[in-house]
């Protein structure tokens, strides 16, 4: 079957609104990712700086800490410093290949003496817990991710969101083109496009 040439049109304009899409959705994840790193810059602000501007009882503090254990909240940046070393590694590979033991044993030695300021990200992310939820609340939370259905959900968690934001992909992709198309009907009766 030979498509036709406004069928070709049809389609190409499918694709464009697809693309537009997919190019608004690569922006929403760069805007997250900049306004990420933009928290991640003030939060290395010096440690007692920061204790200083968030006062939060030592309980409450303590409290968060649970929950966010509980939570395994924190199980999601454990491989970051494996990958900045990683990161680094391969910036200074690249200018100089044939240092690249000597560049090894650098950013290992550098990665390992920057294992103690893990600490800094959990505390700053208990922080953050303890100014959005009360202490009665943390313990909820913590009381949830401690029973069996909060532990399958804490497991399953990163599968779960993996899986709802394709799901979300893929019927954005088919409302989209449904969209285009009955549009296009619409419009076409009217006597706006070929």
């Amino acid at each position: 079957m030979i498509a036709r040439p406004g069928k070709l049109r049809e389609i190409g304009m499918v694709n464009r609104t697809v693309k537009a899409l997919k190019a608004a959705l690569a922006a929403t994840a760069y805007l997250a990712f900049v306004s990420t790193a933009a928290y991640a810059q003030q939060a290395q602000k010096p440690q007692q700086e920061q204790q200083q501007q968030e006062k939060v009882a030592p309980e409450h503090l303590e409290a968060a800490k649970n929950a966010v254990q509980a939570a395994k909240v924190l199980d999601t940046y454990d491989n970051m410093l494996p990958l900045i070393a990683d990161q680094t590694r391969t910036l200074f590979v690249r200018s100089n290949p044939s240092a690249a033991a000597e560049i090894d044993e650098v950013v290992n030695t550098i990665a390992l003496e920057m294992v103690d300021k893990r600490a800094q990200l959990n505390n700053t992310i208990y922080r953050v817990w303890a100014r959005r939820f009360s202490i009665e609340e943390l313990n909820q939370i913590a009381e949830f991710y401690n029973s069996p259905v909060g532990q399958k959900f804490s497991r399953l968690g990163q599968e779960l969101t993996a899986l709802s934001v394709g799901a979300g992909k893929q019927w954005s992709d088919r409302i989209s083109t449904q969209m285009v198309s009955q549009a296009r009907e619409q419009l076409k009766e009217r006597g706006y496009i070929d």
